[in-house]
């Protein structure tokens, strides 16, 4: 059951409780709560990242690289 939707952890995330009475979050991307991503429609399954997300993990390993003398 859906308890809230909140920013937390920088994301846009929404709260329910599971069967157990825990209290759990997901993405609120992963649900229906939100409206539809606009490039997943358009991409229409023929990727598997949206190019936000696909520069945001290039700059991640980029980083990694430099701390490990790469």
């Amino acid at each position: 059951m859906l308890s809230t939707r909140k920013q937390n952890w920088g994301e846009d995330r929404v709260m329910f409780y599971d069967a157990d009475g825990r209290l759990r979050s997901l993405l609120a991307s992963w649900t229906d709560v939100a409206a539809p991503d606009v490039f997943i429609q358009v991409a229409a399954g023929r990727s598997f990242v949206r190019p936000d997300d696909l520069a945001t993990l290039a700059a991640l390993i980029e980083q990694i690289e430099r701390g490990h003398g790469g």
